[in-house]
């Protein structure tokens, strides 16, 4: 009985930090949109005005190095130092239309990153030397199921963005995650012949999830129609077999999705309704500069919250599954479940959703 009551004890220390204190909302003032997010989330999560960050920036998705140093970086840094939140804060949210990448060479020594990765580095930035370019920064919080997210034990911030295809979608995403519930199906794909380490770590998170909650196809089938459906992980197009852009699945408010696909963050501008899924061989089957599935439709088609790659991240580098489902499932937050799965930070990776979203213990 008493290691019982010492494991619920630890258990619920790791909940503690859940918590519109320890968010700092970033808005673009140049921006409508971003404004009108902000002004929407602030007010669902109770977000302290203390805690709103106002910067002037372009509302574009790709920016040079030397705007996100400057005009993003430093500016934010100014603000947590200025108002003493740099131990206060843990999550940082950024908004719609705040620059999503930062141009750079690619390749596993590259430097170009997804903002929200860097910005994730910017505590330790602020505590010591700042991180070195290029290649991607070991994520100290990488697979530290058991440990609280905290400073300094963890120096660095947890970066989530409220985006989709326009307010009305963003708004939705705030909505839904104040509705999450420890409830439905954890649906899981694999490929039907892989020889990567993808499909293991797909199959460890399906046999980490209680049995009666799993969808799990290992089938050349893609899984489609499915309905209360809380998670979701695969090889989204990536997979041979699917040739859809959408799935037809119905969403529990809370769900979330991960998938091993390099480039499904690269841009949360509305395709055209007849747009589809493509070939890397036919330049016109392209959105954005790819053919790949794309993070923004599945917050469209009901998910509230996904993980996505801004450019080319290589499968060691995706979250993994294994990690980030059943950290949900147990109660993490969403920001806590995806980093826990991440491995390196200053990368291509990007989180959508509200970092607060809780499914709460099953």
């Amino acid at each position: 009985m008493r290691s019982l009551c010492i494991g619920i004890f630890a258990w619920s220390a790791l909940l503690n930090a859940q918590t519109a204190e320890n968010v700092l909302l970033v808005v673009n003032q140049n921006s409508p949109v971003s404004r009108r997010i902000g002004q929407y989330y602030a007010a669902r999560r109770h977000i302290p005005s203390a805690n709103i960050c106002r910067l002037n920036l372009k509302p574009v998705e790709e920016i040079p190095r030397d705007y996100y140093d400057n005009e993003i970086a430093a500016p934010i840094a100014s603000f947590l130092r200025t108002r003493h939140l740099e131990e206060k804060i843990l999550y940082i949210v950024t908004t719609l239309e705040v620059p999503l990448k930062i141009q750079g060479s690619s390749g596993p020594l590259g430097d170009a990153a997804s903002v929200d990765s860097e910005l994730a580095l910017l505590y330790a930035d602020m505590h010591g030397k700042p991180h070195t370019l290029p290649a991607g920064v070991a994520n100290p919080f990488f697979q530290r199921i058991n440990a609280q997210f905290r400073h300094p034990d963890f120096p660095i911030y947890l970066v989530t963005r409220l985006a989709g295809y326009g307010f009305a979608e963003v708004k939705t995403i705030i909505d839904r995650s104040l509705a999450a519930r420890n409830e439905g199906k954890f649906v899981i794909d694999l490929k039907s012949s892989d020889s990567t380490p993808g499909n293991r770590w797909l199959l460890d998170a399906a046999r980490a999830l209680p049995s009666d909650r799993v969808v799990l196809d290992q089938s050349a089938t893609v899984l489609n129609n499915q309905s209360y459906v809380i998670a979701y992980a695969s090889w989204g197009s990536n997979d041979p077999e699917r040739k859809e852009r959408h799935l037809g699945f119905r969403w529990l408010p809370g769900a979330i999705v991960t998938e091993y696909v390099s480039t499904n963050g690269r841009t949360f501008q509305r395709p055209p309704e007849n747009w589809n899924l493509g070939s890397w061989n036919d330049g016109k089957s392209f959105f954005a500069g790819s053919p790949q599935t794309l993070t923004a439709d599945y917050i469209h088609d009901g998910a509230t919250g996904a993980s996505g790659h801004v450019y080319e991240p290589f499968l060691q580098y995706c979250p993994r599954p294994n990690i980030v489902l059943p950290a949900y499932y147990r109660g993490r937050n969403l920001a806590e479940s995806f980093y826990l799965g991440i491995p390196a930070l200053s990368w291509m990776n990007v989180v959508v959703g509200d970092p607060l979203c809780s499914l709460r213990k099953p």
